[in-house]
């Protein structure tokens, strides 16, 4: 059971980072370590074949668009429980206390340390246990990141979910349900963000 969240969390990590020529390399490499358990690679098998059958610079183009332009599919997992409040910092503040007591330095390579491909590369790497911790505290930022994946038919919405079936307890039905089990959605806090509610995302494509 270690070695098979170990590498369905290094393959996630991968699979949700940007796809610059070194992860696109290693496409073949996740696919080996995937083949060892058959019905978690199942589950990446979209996002790979992607990964190697589309134009780099096109799955370049499209990883920006869904990912690092807006909130739609936040990987800041404190986001989708602290929004950019102050009381963010010292989630994040969290985050990094919990990677310096580790014996292995952690780089957070110039990302904000609740960064999902991080976690995931942590827990996989440095300490499964306390990646794990981390993950299932923040179960329904995962959730409502799969929400959102799924809401706009994205593959690594299937990656989230074999994250999640990891966890503890089943996944929620819909997102009012994630909504209670976290107790709020981003807040605002003078930063100008509307808060979370998922009747008020725009259309994709509108």
């Amino acid at each position: 059971m270690t070695r098979r969240q170990q590498v369905l969390y290094l393959a996630a990590a991968w699979c949700l980072s940007y796809p610059d020529e070194e992860l696109i390399g290693r496409v073949p490499l996740m696919r080996a370590a995937l083949a060892e358990f058959p019905g978690a690679a199942a589950d990446f098998v979209e996002v790979l074949d992607r990964l190697e059958s589309t134009p780099p610079i096109q799955i370049q183009a499209q990883y920006v668009r869904e990912f690092d332009l807006g909130k739609r599919h936040a990987l800041h997992l404190s986001y989708w429980t602290d929004g950019d409040t102050r009381r963010r910092g010292e989630v994040l503040g969290n985050f990094k206390k919990t990677y310096r007591q580790s014996d292995i330095l952690v780089d957070t390579h110039g990302e904000l340390p609740d960064y999902l491909p991080m976690v995931l590369e942590y827990a996989a790497l440095v300490d499964l246990a306390a990646g794990r911790e981390l993950l299932t505290r923040f179960r329904a930022s995962l959730e409502m990141l799969r929400f959102g994946l799924l809401r706009d038919e994205l593959p690594h919405a299937r990656i989230l979910q074999a994250v999640c079936a990891t966890l503890s307890g089943k996944s929620p039905a819909d997102e009012q349900a994630v909504m209670r089990m976290a107790g709020y959605g981003p807040p605002t806090e003078a930063v100008g963000l509307d808060p979370y509610d998922p009747r008020l995302l725009p259309v994709k494509g509108a």
